[in-house]
């Protein structure tokens, strides 16, 4: 198991209040992790000194990338791709929205950015098949699977697949393990957590939790995803900040949903809300903690993620 960005962004927050750049590699390495996903630099010199600290590590690689939004920027692009390969990337992770929920107003705004985003990848494939790189589009609390399992069929690519973040779209009401089963066979990369929930006024909180402390099945999902590819990298993404609010009883909520172009059927709120109020727990409040102590929480997770990892996931 690999470390991605978010995992650590406390510590960089502490590294930039002490300006002090952040090796997220050699903090990836340092917590015992088998891998990295990062930005990496463009400049060859560094590329390649990067591949070469990976390769003395024996760790893997994902690299960090935005599509092009237009022709203009295919160029840029490909200079990622070509960094990203040189570096030892074969995968690159890209997240391309916010939580559809929080972003947009409307179903006429959420539409049009989808439309963006499948514009953007389309003008990335060619520069992916030309090069060889695979890219993972991670389910960022954006598309239901169904919605984005349709245009990867659209698409018909061997180079764009999904990034699966098996505990986001419990923010749509789906569910890990049939989140899992769609995905499995677009599936490049794994955003690893484990998701805790309570209750709130207008609908449920979610909190990213230490590995084998949630609801998630992480022996079945992982397992899924193995099966169909045993080459997915599984990179933790435990988040340590307050949990989030998930407004499922909301009109906001709702205006993104539409019976015939994105349904959310009742059904899945249904049983979302039952299990939120069947596993219910006491989630745990960062803020509350000095910025130095929040430093040290999301480390102690971190080495409790690792050693979970390790023990019950093989990972």
């Amino acid at each position: 198991m690999g470390g991605t960005p978010t995992a650590f962004s406390l510590h960089q927050q502490a590294a930039r209040k002490a300006n002090q750049p952040l090796d997220l590699a050699e903090v990836c390495h340092r917590f015992g992790l088998g891998g990295v996903q990062t930005r990496v630099p463009i400049e060859p010199e560094a590329a390649t000194a990067l591949r070469q600290r990976l390769e003395k590590w024996e760790m893997y690689l994902v690299g960090d990338a935005r599509p092009p939004r237009d022709a203009s920027e295919v160029p840029a692009f490909e200079k990622v791709v070509e960094a990203s390969k040189a570096a030892g990337a074969t995968v690159l992770h890209a997240a391309l929205t916010g939580r559809r929920y929080e972003v947009f107003d409307t179903l006429e705004a959420f539409k049009k950015h989808f439309e963006q985003c499948q514009k953007a990848v389309a003008l990335a494939e060619p520069v992916l098949r030309r090069h060889q790189m695979k890219l993972a589009v991670e389910n960022h609390k954006d598309w239901r699977f169904a919605e984005h399992v349709a245009w990867l069929k659209r698409l018909s690519s061997e180079w764009v697949g999904v990034c699966v973040d098996v505990g986001n779209n419990i923010s749509l009401c789906e569910d890990p393990v049939e989140l899992a089963e769609a995905y499995a066979p677009y599936a490049f990369d794994c955003h690893l957590k484990d998701m805790a929930v309570d209750e709130y006024p207008e609908g449920f909180l979610l909190s990213e939790v230490v590995l084998g402390q949630g609801i998630v099945d992480l022996r079945k999902v992982a397992g899924i995803l193995r099966q169909a590819n045993p080459k997915i990298q599984f990179g933790l993404e435990m988040i340590t900040r307050d949990p989030l609010k998930v407004p499922v009883l909301g009109q906001k909520y709702w205006a993104t949903f539409d019976d015939s172009y994105s349904p959310l059927p009742g059904r899945d709120l249904a049983r979302t809300l039952a299990m939120v109020r069947a596993r219910r727990s006491k989630l745990p409040m960062v803020s509350q903690l000095s910025f130095d102590q929040q430093v040290q929480a999301e480390a102690e997770s971190t080495r409790q993620c690792a050693a979970y990892a390790r023990e019950r996931l093989e990972l």
